[in-house]
């Protein structure tokens, strides 16, 4: 495994110090009363700089959406994982970081909430949040066309990849649902568990025929 240089951590640093104080200062002012470079500022970095991280402002704040895109072509990719079951280890990573980061501090808990809030209140955000499931979708419909050497245009990959990333929405919103002050975070994430569960063995008669790699 290649060792991460000094370089790629004093990327990796700066590109999660833009994102956190952007998060930091959208909480504190409202989404459309801090600039971007406001956000520079307040970093000590120019306005160029972090445009160069992040193409928009939006970009800021969902920045981890990337992870998402990264791994579903690792998981949907494995021959040896069923569609569903590949989807399923996404979604338990995410939840599993979040699970961590909520544990860590007493107040991440209301941050997390706060979060919510202000991707629900804010319209370019959520519009941004629409652009990157759709995104997923096309990541997952390649990656299975892929696996069963079929195009991406094909309405196999294209219905599978859509049932698939239904599950992200699953999930997404069962966490708006359960996880809020006052409940222990661990009996939370059973919740959103079980309903993430339920929801993918919907598809999971269907989808254990998608072709296999031919």
């Amino acid at each position: 495994m290649k060792t991460e240089g000094l370089r790629e951590r004093k990327k990796r640093a700066m590109r999660r110090q833009l994102s956190d104080t952007a998060t930091r200062l959208f909480l504190e002012r409202g989404f459309d009363s801090v600039r971007v470079a406001d956000v520079a500022e307040a970093c000590g970095v120019s306005e160029k700089t972090v445009f160069n991280y992040f193409p928009t402002k939006e970009a800021l704040v969902l920045d981890r959406l990337e992870a998402t895109a990264d791994a579903l072509r690792t998981h949907l990719a494995d021959p040896a994982l069923p569609p569903v079951e590949a989807m399923l280890r996404v979604l338990a990573e995410e939840l599993r970081e979040l699970t961590t980061s909520l544990a860590a501090d007493e107040r991440a808990l209301a941050g997390y909430r706060r979060f919510g809030d202000l991707l629900r209140e804010t319209p370019s955000l959520r519009a941004y949040q629409n652009d990157a499931a759709d995104r997923f979708a096309d990541v997952a419909a390649e990656v299975l066309a892929a696996r069963a050497g079929l195009r991406a245009e094909d309405p196999e990959p294209q219905v599978a990849a859509a049932a698939l990333l239904g599950l992200w929405r699953v999930q997404f919103r069962a966490l708006r649902t359960h996880v809020r002050p006052g409940r222990p975070v661990e009996d939370a994430v059973a919740e959103v568990t079980g309903e993430v569960r339920r929801a993918a063995a919907l598809l999971e008669g269907g989808l254990a025929e998608f072709p296999a790699v031919s």
